[in-house]
């Protein structure tokens, strides 16, 4: 069974990587902002890039090519300012409920170590920067990009209405899947809206496995989500939420034109959400945690899986 990480403090949220290197080199005064945009919990960020690439790694792939580096770099550094961004956000929206939850008290809003003042301007500065790195696609990718704000801004109050608001965080995680291929082929195809609709399963999935953590919390407070709702009948619903990423991404196979390449890597995308389904115990947070973070992997071999239908 995972043992808690010895090495994280005890300011730290338990779902933080802690003090790591670079985190210790930053002035005082910086660190509580890259808490407050997650810079010590990368995995968020390699779960928005990922859709990105797929969308990218898709569209170059029906011209028997390869993502553009220069296009990967611009995505990649849009999904760490821009996660840090939406995380800036629901951090400002949910600083109340934050304080009232074990794994998110210690965070920097609710903890007092940022005003709600010094909040609101660095989401504006990351804003910015975002806004920067998105005038460098074309047009479809642009609009895409501000039409995205839309989720992001409504995405923090889903869990005071719904108990899907992980239904939303798919719809809003993945949209880069439609700016990665829009970006390079100017449209979007059905090809694409499947890899998209791939994604929000994916992440239906995943983040149910993450909100089991919070789950005792969230009832004790009054806020809704899809770990609350199906209780014992995850395994069932992370089953029927994996096989639906799974049909989505062979329908993009097979319009997208993949070759016979694909379809042997899709079978280890499969195996990999198989056995996250087999490992899971619900009532285990350091578990769920794991399996959660396995998932920069999934989005990996996803990527690698497009890749591979180039050949």
């Amino acid at each position: 069974m995972p043992q808690p990480d010895e090495n994280r403090p005890l300011d730290s949220p338990p779902d933080s990587l802690g003090e790591t290197l670079w985190m210790r080199t930053l002035p005082a005064a910086a660190a509580p902002y890259a808490k407050l945009a997650r810079l010590d919990r990368p995995i968020g960020t390699w779960l928005l890039f990922w859709p990105c690439f797929w969308g990218l790694a898709l569209a170059a792939s029906e011209v028997n090519s390869y993502p553009p580096l220069r296009m990967l770099a611009l995505f990649g550094i849009g999904a760490l300012v821009m996660r840090g961004a939406g995380c800036t956000f629901n951090d400002i929206v949910d600083r109340d409920i934050d304080a009232q939850v074990a794994r998110t008290a210690a965070r920097p809003l609710p903890s007092g170590q940022v005003s709600l003042r010094q909040a609101g301007w660095f989401l504006i500065a990351q804003l910015l920067v975002g806004f920067v790195i998105l005038i460098q696609f074309n047009w479809l990718t642009i609009g895409l990009g501000i039409a995205s704000l839309v989720l992001v801004a409504s995405y923090p109050f889903m869990k005071r209405f719904t108990y899907w608001p992980q239904f939303f965080l798919g719809l809003t995680f993945n949209w880069g899947a439609l700016m990665g291929y829009a970006a390079i082929n100017g449209y979007i195809s059905d090809a694409a809206m499947l890899l998209y609709s791939a994604g929000v399963f994916w992440t239906l999935g995943y983040d149910t496995i993450y909100a089991h953590q919070d789950r005792e919390d969230d009832a004790l407070i009054g806020v809704k989500s899809s770990a609350l709702k199906l209780g014992q009948h995850t395994k069932l619903a992370l089953l029927l939420f994996y096989a639906a990423t799974l049909a989505c991404l062979a329908g993009a196979g097979v319009l997208g034109g993949m070759t016979i390449l694909y379809w042997p890597a899709l079978g280890v995308v499969a195996y990999h959400l198989a056995w996250q389904i087999y490992q899971l115990n619900i009532d285990d947070p350091q578990n769920c945690l794991r399996l959660f973070r396995l998932n920069r992997d999934t989005g990996l071999i996803i990527g690698a899986s497009i890749l591979l239908g180039v050949f």
